[in-house]
């Protein structure tokens, strides 16, 4: 039973993830791939915070993901008022630079890891109740993704994306819309992040490298960019696949790299053969349909 509250602690915890890479990529725009460095953040300080200095757990995992949101701001605030492309570099030179600090200090547990990691509930409760809590969690992200994609600030979002030098000629803070979505992405991973820490209670420098940011892009292609349930399905099938590898009981050395193989490979796939993932993005500026002028009948439909 153990073994398929993993699976779901993983499976919510990749949708939140998912879901809030898509709002930063998909429906900002933003050309960034290092969003499991705000995971790791949100992990390591809510962590610490809960480890070293006594903060409740209820208390340190939301402090994660503010600690997160914050990071964001460091690296977002002078890539974004230079060019879209440049946070992109700042974003992967950011997510090396914070891995290796975390690598060569102590008081991270360097290369070997993080340990005794306190949980948020006790043994007695069991994990029933911290994956219930994550699977809530995750629903809620994504509904609160939702909200903001359909309300008047994703139609300003998707017409930033879509031109943005248009979209400053109406006198709109072209910058401030994307430090929001920014930030807000990178919070929610920083809360995905604590939400690892505190279940499974050990934290390694090597869980949030590149590979990380593979696995998450192929979750965002191969469920749909720019949909608000793509990056849901994405999660559920590419947690649910490297599991059904493990059965055929390949030795680690193959294991390990097949799996990379398998991220690689779909997003290649998807690419050629269906670019717009399983769930296909909608026209957000398409309204109801407008019946033929031309067509014969009553004229009803004739302006």
């Amino acid at each position: 039973m153990e073994y398929l509250y993993t699976i779901l602690m993983l499976m919510a915890l990749s949708v939140i993830l998912a879901a809030s890479f898509n709002f930063v990529i998909g429906y900002g725009g933003l050309i960034s791939i290092a969003h499991p460095v705000f995971y790791a953040i949100g992990a390591y300080v809510s962590a610490l915070l809960a480890r070293d200095a006594g903060v409740p757990v209820a208390l340190a995992i939301p402090l994660g993901a503010v600690a997160a949101l914050l990071a964001s701001l460091l690296v977002a605030v002078p890539a974004l008022r230079i060019s879209g492309d440049y946070l992109l570099i700042a974003s992967i030179g950011f997510q090396l630079g914070v891995l290796e600090a975390i690598k060569n200090m102590t008081w991270t547990g360097g290369a070997g890891g993080l340990t005794d990691i306190p949980a948020l509930f006790g043994r007695s409760t069991g994990h029933a109740v911290y994956v219930a809590l994550a699977i809530v969690l995750a629903a809620g992200s994504v509904l609160l993704l939702r909200g903001i994609t359909r309300s008047a600030y994703g139609r300003a979002m998707s017409a930033l994306r879509d031109d943005e030098l248009a979209f400053a000629a109406l006198g709109r803070n072209a910058m401030m819309i994307k430090l929001g979505v920014f930030a807000l992405g990178a919070g929610l991973a920083g809360l995905a992040g604590g939400l690892y820490a505190h279940y499974f209670r050990f934290l390694a420098p090597d869980q949030f490298d590149i590979l990380q940011s593979a696995a998450l892009l192929t979750i965002v292609v191969v469920g749909g960019m720019r949909t608000v349930w793509g990056p849901v399905v994405g999660a559920v099938v590419l947690q649910a696949l490297p599991q059904a590898i493990t059965f055929l009981d390949l030795p680690p050395s193959v294991l390990g790299p097949l799996q990379g193989i398998l991220f690689t490979g779909l997003v290649l796939v998807f690419m050629f053969v269906r670019p717009a993932g399983l769930i296909a993005a909608g026209d957000l500026w398409r309204g109801a349909a407008v019946p033929d002028a031309t067509a014969g009948g009553d004229g009803a439909g004739r302006a």
